[in-house]
């Protein structure tokens, strides 16, 4: 069994089995766990990179208004300061909840469905059964961590206000789990992929992966459900 677990934001004295509602039936066992890294949920689930060029624009385009206006140049400064400020606040919040996200989730493979433990304020896990997993995708970034997200079934479904942020970034009418930001996704992308692979009796195929830095498109996940990594 493969690990990436480090330190929680606080003990899960509660749970039998670190990451699992309850302990795992018999025949059942755990092929890799791991959190995500902070700077993959910041950058691609809660977006701060473009918030901070938004409030940067707004910034400048209040300095600009204001120097039309006959602003001196402190006036100028003030006023784009002020922007930044008031960009500031939400921007911290919102790191401070990924961080806390970060140190929170863990991500469980067994060899029989993927179990997210997501949640701040009120963990809770949710259980994915292979069966009802249509295809992954595998989207790697230039930080060296990856995204693979799992298109659940129809009519199948989970709630997006319960996973986010590990869902993929625009699914919201049918969301998609995702291991959000994980280290060596390559190598957890094939443990998914082994694990789709005998539970389904098949052979096992590539999952589709994305160019790095990029987004998996939906023409990369229509995979049969057995869809695995290389």
């Amino acid at each position: 069994m493969s690990k990436d677990t480090r330190p929680g934001f606080f003990e899960h004295d509660v749970e039998p089995v670190p990451g699992l509602p309850a302990e795992l039936p018999q025949g059942e066992s755990i092929l890799w766990q791991g959190k995500p890294r902070f700077g993959g949920l910041a950058r691609r689930a809660l977006h701060l990179r473009w918030m901070s060029v938004y409030f940067m624009l707004l910034a400048l385009w209040r300095g600009v208004a204001l120097a039309l206006d006959g602003g001196d140049a402190l006036e100028v400064a003030q006023g784009a300061a002020f922007i930044l400020l008031l960009g500031a606040v939400p921007m911290g919040l919102l790191a401070l909840y990924g961080w806390a996200s970060a140190r929170m989730t863990l991500y469980t493979i067994t060899t029989r469905r993927v179990v997210i433990r997501t949640g701040v304020a009120l963990p809770m896990n949710v259980n994915i059964p292979f069966a009802v997993i249509g295809s992954a995708a595998l989207a790697q970034h230039e930080d060296g961590t990856g995204d693979i997200a799992l298109q659940v079934m129809k009519p199948h479904r989970v709630s997006w206000m319960a996973l986010w942020p590990c869902t993929r970034s625009w699914h919201m009418s049918h969301p998609q789990p995702t291991l959000r930001g994980v280290a060596q996704p390559e190598k957890v992308a094939q443990a998914l992929g082994r694990a789709l692979a005998a539970a389904s009796s098949m052979p096992v195929r590539a999952v589709a992966q994305a160019a790095p830095g990029t987004q998996p498109t939906p023409d990369r996940v229509k995979q049969p459900a057995a869809a695995a990594a290389a």
